[in-house]
């Protein structure tokens, strides 16, 4: 179906995807260690996301995906995060990834999307060529980064459109003009190259192909002016914008367990050399406050500003690039915040939290993993304050 603009669609059916998330906890419990030693999430762990519509939660509703609004979106990647953070930055990843179907031709979206595990991956821009050739294009190139690229069956390339004489194709606002270019996993060469220090699960491997024919209709441009074929106010929003919340769903989700975690310790911990329980101490009272504050509040920042911004995207059937300035600040410090809570609970939490298979140390690697990609570069902030401080919004857009 294609549309004029963006408009809102019907009640938000997020409830049952809520549930979904709640009942997969404990499964991603009993499989967290399974899917770090292997670098990649398991098959029961596939096939319950899968069942629940856990992968299509931004896929269009046209294409039987749910199609909900970026703050219940965020609130169920928190919650799946709580259990196991690289399945929910895999979750993450899938539906930004997912957002490209409303642009697509509807027969290419429903080819690659129809099945519950019609998953794409990708990694942001890397070393590429991309030829017009009748039909399509002719693209070698090679990618990193590629989340949950193991259980996917499509990958996709985002490569600069160049001029005639080499030069990057800009925009009006001055961006790059991106295509993307999806493709079967099967015509890429992989590499297993994913050993990190957190989110080991994801299986971010590298990708390449050598001069592959890619038809125009398994291609979009990336630009913030695009109209959606089908799906509503949601594609407004931009992949990068849903990236950036989302992963910040999962840092939030990280730092609420580990915030569970201690308060469960503290009541039954005496500290070496001391006579009372943990949770006793003056100092260590102060901490879980302040870490409840700062997670409460980064947490109700994030959804907050969401939800109005969702609500003045469906009426006046545009994103701003305020919104996307006021996204990206939120998310930045959700991550930050939540980084921030780990860390100081984890050091409180002394020698308790070093072991593997506490509920501390995975996940103290897991949110400085978070912390270290793309979404939450400290750079994040220098940009929104340049707009606070007079600068123009106009040109700042995150497009993917």
């Amino acid at each position: 179906m294609s549309i004029d603009a963006c408009e809102p669609k019907s009640a938000d059916p997020a409830g049952d995807y809520r549930a979904a998330a709640r009942a997969l906890g404990p499964l991603l419990e009993a499989a967290a260690e399974e899917i770090e030693r292997r670098r990649e999430l398991t098959e029961p762990v596939l096939a319950a996301a899968a069942g629940s519509g856990l992968f299509h939660l931004l896929l269009p509703r046209e294409l039987g995906g749910a199609e909900l609004p970026p703050a219940p979106y965020v609130e169920i990647i928190a919650e799946v995060a709580r259990h196991d953070a690289s399945t929910a930055w895999c979750l993450g990843q899938a539906n930004g990834c997912a957002m490209t179907a409303a642009f697509l031709d509807p027969a290419v979206a429903r080819e690659i999307f129809a099945s519950p595990r019609g998953v794409v991956a990708w990694g942001p821009l890397g070393p590429a060529e991309l030829a017009a050739v009748p039909g399509g294009y002719r693209l070698s190139g090679r990618w990193g980064f590629a989340s949950g690229s193991r259980h996917a069956h499509w990958l996709g390339a985002h490569v600069a459109v160049v001029e005639a004489d080499g030069t990057p194709r800009r925009r009006p606002d001055g961006g790059m003009v991106l295509r993307t270019l999806l493709f079967p996993k099967a015509s890429a060469h992989i590499t297993d190259n994913w050993r990190v220090v957190g989110l080991s699960g994801t299986g971010s491997d590298t990708y390449a192909v050598a001069d592959l024919f890619v038809p125009e209709r398994y291609t979009v441009l990336r630009d913030p002016a695009a109209k959606p074929r089908q799906g509503g106010a949601l594609y407004c929003f931009g992949a990068s914008n849903l990236y950036s919340c989302g992963f910040a769903g999962v840092a939030l989700g990280i730092a609420r367990r580990v915030f569970e975690a201690f308060v469960e310790l503290a009541g039954d911990k005496v500290p070496r050399g001391a006579r009372h329980l943990l949770r006793e101490d003056h100092v260590v009272q102060s901490e879980v406050a302040r870490a409840e504050a700062r997670l409460s509040a980064s947490r109700a920042y994030l959804l907050g500003s969401l939800a109005r911004i969702w609500r003045e995207v469906s009426r006046a059937g545009r994103l701003t690039p305020e919104h996307s300035l006021t996204i990206r600040l939120a998310s930045t410090w959700a991550i930050h915040q939540s980084r921030d809570v780990v860390e100081r609970l984890y050091y409180a939490a002394g020698a308790d939290a070093i072991f593997a298979g506490s509920p501390f140390e995975r996940r103290f690697r897991d949110i400085h993993a978070v912390a270290q990609q793309y979404q939450g570069r400290q750079a994040h902030f220098e940009t929104v304050g340049q707009v606070l401080l007079g600068s123009p919004a106009e040109g700042i857009m995150f497009t993917f």
